[in-house]
């Protein structure tokens, strides 16, 4: 219900200097004014500025605190919205939402918060769904493709080639209602230049996908090889850390290894997996069959090879398994006598980049950072990245509106009626609008709201 008064903790629970309890709804200065009891009896609210007092649940002092006062409808809800900041513990921030809920707030939902922003008209869902994205960002760039979005850049995109579509619409329900064949073939035409217009479109939006998806949820990179590699050593070195155990005994490595690193602002999911082999030790074996899992839905894979010795029946198993994958290939221990059949090695990865390093001597580490920063890249676009694409959900709306505009421009090449055309563009249309929120059901509102914190 949004005539009700909510409330929450809008910090971290643990130890720290301050903490924030939130309401927003329309008893919400009723509430604090039985609760709140300032220094100064002379001070006035004032609209956004703090004042400072205490809190008591009737003669007894829960805190000192300061509270603000927003006045509705400038306010992130866009109703009248409470802030108390109180001291920081567990104890002082349970004791004042307690007191809140106890004097007629209600506990409010994961997101519903900004899900009032959004039910009030203050921010639409995409804008809603990169606050998320703003919270949850691992690097600056993926920050800025947040904010960009937050500020409305990707659903101003969105809304523009709605537009077109819905005037377009106009063009088709002419040539239902007229359908004389002077009026249908110059309608046609231009039916068929105005959708392939909107397909370039959406497809450049896509382009951008890959790097956005990976910018938000970070890159998946998988070290792969027989054991005692070097693959420990790298992932220490990537790091630069010392976060895997290094010996020169095999198998070392019995389980996955997961670490976040940052490479030209792109978050980097780095696991180091125990060494792929065949095994009778039950740990082993269990971080064997883990590091397959990892393997199979790994975005980069990187292949590490021992470049002083021969390659192993073991060596010939990952190379059939890798090819054709998004990987890099690392020849290591380059500063030893090479013995690998390295003519073999570039024939099976004639398309993909080998590297040689030496983790011992901190040889190639470099060049690998640069492959990865290549790799997602590749096939990039010029997009800016407020046009940037990086929501799962959005993508995949965006993929299905792009198949039935396509499905229309098939339509009008082969003459079909009007009606034909009619059914995907408004489909296209109603699909673009779950972007934005403008065509939206109760179930996905709670599904996205429900990954909000408490407090948002």
């Amino acid at each position: 219900m949004l005539t009700d008064t909510i409330a929450a903790i809008s910090t971290p629970i643990g130890e720290g200097a301050i903490g924030i309890v939130r309401m927003s709804g329309s008893d919400s200065f009723k509430i604090i004014d039985q609760l709140f009891r300032a220094k100064s009896e002379k001070s006035t609210w004032e609209d956004k500025k703090f004042k400072y007092g205490y809190i008591f649940d009737e003669d007894r002092l829960i805190d000192e605190v300061m509270v603000v006062k927003m006045h509705a409808p400038n306010t992130y809800t866009r109703e009248s919205i409470v802030e108390i900041n109180c001291h920081g513990g567990a104890v002082p921030l349970r004791e004042i939402l307690r007191l809140c809920l106890k004097n007629g707030a209600r506990l409010a939902d994961r997101g519903e918060f900004t899900k009032r922003a959004f039910l009030n008209g203050r921010i639409d869902l995409a804008q809603a769904e990169s606050i998320m994205d703003l919270i949850q960002s691992k690097t600056d760039r993926g920050f800025d493709i947040a904010i960009q979005q937050l500020e409305g850049n990707l659903s101003k995109k969105i809304n523009h080639i709605r537009h077109a579509l819905v005037q377009l619409m106009a063009r088709v329900e002419v040539g239902i209602d007229y359908p004389e064949e002077d009026i249908e073939e110059i309608t046609y035409q231009e039916i068929q230049n105005d959708l392939q217009r909107t397909s370039k479109i959406l497809d450049d939006l896509l382009k951008t996908s890959r790097t956005g998806k990976i910018v938000r949820e970070g890159l998946k990179t998988v070290i792969i090889g027989k054991p005692n590699v070097g693959k420990s050593s790298l992932m220490n070195a990537l790091l630069k850390d010392a976060r895997a155990i290094v010996t020169d005994i095999p198998g070392t490595t019995r389980d996955v290894i997961e670490e976040f690193l940052s490479i030209n602002g792109i978050p980097i999911k780095l696991v180091d997996t125990a060494g792929i082999r065949e095994t009778e030790d039950i740990v082993e074996k269990m971080g064997v069959e883990k590091s397959k899992s990892y393997f199979n839905t790994a975005d980069l894979i990187i292949f590490m090879l021992n470049g002083s010795e021969q390659l192993t029946e073991e060596d010939h198993v990952l190379i059939d398994k890798v090819k054709g994958r998004p990987a890099i290939i690392l020849v290591n221990k380059s500063d030893l006598e090479q013995n690998i059949e390295i003519d073999y090695i570039k024939k099976q990865f004639e398309s993909h980049q080998i590297i040689y390093t030496s983790m011992s001597k901190d040889i190639g580490v470099e060049a690998i950072e640069n492959a990865i920063q290549y790799m997602i890249d590749e096939g990039g676009t010029t997009s800016t990245q407020s046009e940037m694409v990086s929501n799962a959900r959005h993508i995949a709306l965006i993929e299905k509106s792009q198949l039935h505009v396509n499905e229309a421009i098939k339509a009008t090449i082969n003459r079909l009626p009007y009606d034909f055309i009619e059914v995907d563009v408004k489909e296209a249309i109603e699909l673009l609008g779950f972007i934005t929120g403008d065509s939206v059901s109760s179930d996905l509102m709670n599904e996205i709201f429900g990954q909000f914190c408490l407090g948002k």
